[in-house]
């Protein structure tokens, strides 16, 4: 657990500052709106520093999980969050139905079996609980491009997966209203399954 604790810790310092926001203000925006609140319990699986996190967390009662212990300390000094640190492609140590919302946002890409992930935020999510989640949208006309110039279509070294609109669905496929919401690129209004950098998807568990 600690060589994929600094192997993240190494991407995150490289890779991004402590306050990046992939896709914003479009992720922003969408998260906070579909986590709510204020009263929410809210469990964040990948909080990094916070930067996300910070936008759904005031009036919330939220509990950062994170393989980087540096990144989630800066989470929870700043945002007064609870805070564990832990591998997600463990079984997630948290009662079954104890959360109103769980937060999965750009995270199953670097997870090696993402149903099982997916079926942990079902367990720990109350009925008419939330998921909210997003990830890169993989099969986007640039990335289809690079594969046919021979290249790879993501250059992310953490990344283990790559999500269609379809493989998402599948995944929430015991959830009860999945929505796609297609976000970040210049072009995305034009056509969104082509253009868009990154899918952020929501669903509710049933009653």
């Amino acid at each position: 657990m600690e060589h994929l604790e600094q192997r993240y810790r190494d991407h995150h310092r490289e890779d991004r500052s402590p306050d990046f926001i992939w896709a914003q203000p479009e992720r922003t925006r969408l998260f906070s709106e579909l986590v709510g609140g204020p009263g929410r319990r809210v469990l964040d699986l990948g909080c990094r520093y916070g930067a996300l996190t910070e936008h759904y967390a005031e009036g919330n009662d939220v509990t950062g999980v994170d393989i980087d212990r540096e990144a989630l300390e800066h989470a929870q000094a700043r945002l007064g969050i609870q805070a564990l640190w832990a591998d997600l492609d463990d079984p997630l140590a948290f009662l079954d139905e104890t959360f109103d919302v769980v937060v999965i946002g750009e995270v199953l890409e670097h997870i090696r079996e993402p149903e099982l992930l997916i079926g942990q935020a079902y367990r720990v999510l109350r009925p008419g609980g939330t998921l909210v989640g997003s990830t890169p949208n993989a099969f986007r006309l640039k990335n289809r491009l690079r594969f046919l110039a021979g290249r790879h279509a993501e250059d992310n070294p953490t990344h283990l997966h790559l999500f269609a609109p379809a493989d998402l669905r599948e995944l929430l496929a015991d959830f009860a209203e999945p929505r796609l919401h297609f976000v970040a690129g210049r072009l995305t209004p034009f056509h969104p399954r082509w253009f868009a950098n990154v899918i952020v998807f929501s669903a509710t568990k049933p009653s």
